[in-house]
């Protein structure tokens, strides 16, 4: 039995990795087995273009080059980890996917939504999330929880507040596209209430 694909998407500081953890800890308390990852990395080389990608050093990337990177490391991590394991039932849950590419570097670099679509879908071998939980957070609630956790910004973390406000839109009218896959959940609610929404939505799909 295939397993399932669940991946979180969101502003940096809109509280992915909590939830994350919470709803890993929770599957793994019903016994499932569940692989947790992350984008770009996950793999040996995903991690080596990981380090390219956030370095602040290459500040200057061309949007193109930035976007193939991606890509490369997306194309690595569904053959190497998220494609065996869900052949194996397991559950496989996915710190950002190809979303977070159509929102950054197709809506807000102005690369184009539907040619980034198709990019995507070429690098991952058609392989799409079973659901997705957009955790919205406007920009400056954002900022402020990155300033309160003392958090070294990256390249891309360190990008001007238009660019982000951009990616925030961009993810609501992802939202309103895919409004089957994509499940809305305000990241600016109490960590206990985003969890149990999620856990419900979750076991509505394990109980298929």
């Amino acid at each position: 039995m295939r397993g399932l694909f669940i991946t979180f998407e969101g502003l940096d500081g809109s509280g992915k990795t909590t939830q994350i953890g919470l709803l890993e800890k929770y599957l793994e308390g019903r016994g499932f087995e569940v692989i947790s990852t992350i984008e770009p990395g996950g793999t040996p080389v995903g991690n080596k273009i990981r380090d390219i990608l956030l370095d602040k050093n290459n500040t200057g990337m061309s949007y193109r080059a930035e976007t193939l990177l991606f890509e490369a490391s997306r194309a690595e991590l569904v053959s190497r980890v998220i494609s065996p394991a869900l052949s194996e039932g397991k559950i496989v849950i996915c710190d950002r996917f190809f979303d977070s590419t159509i929102a950054y570097q197709g809506i807000a670099r102005g690369l184009g939504s539907g040619w980034i679509t198709d990019l995507s879908l070429w690098a991952t071998g058609g392989l799409q999330p079973d659901i997705t939980f957009l955790l919205s957070l406007e920009v400056d609630k954002g900022e402020k929880r990155f300033k309160d956790n003392y958090k070294p910004k990256d390249r891309i973390e360190s990008e001007k507040e238009q660019f982000k406000e951009k990616i925030y839109r961009g993810y609501l009218s992802l939202a309103e596209k895919f409004p089957g896959r994509i499940t809305v959940i305000d990241g600016s609610r109490d960590i206990g209430t985003i969890s149990s929404i999620i856990k419900e939505k979750v076991d509505g799909l394990l109980s298929r």
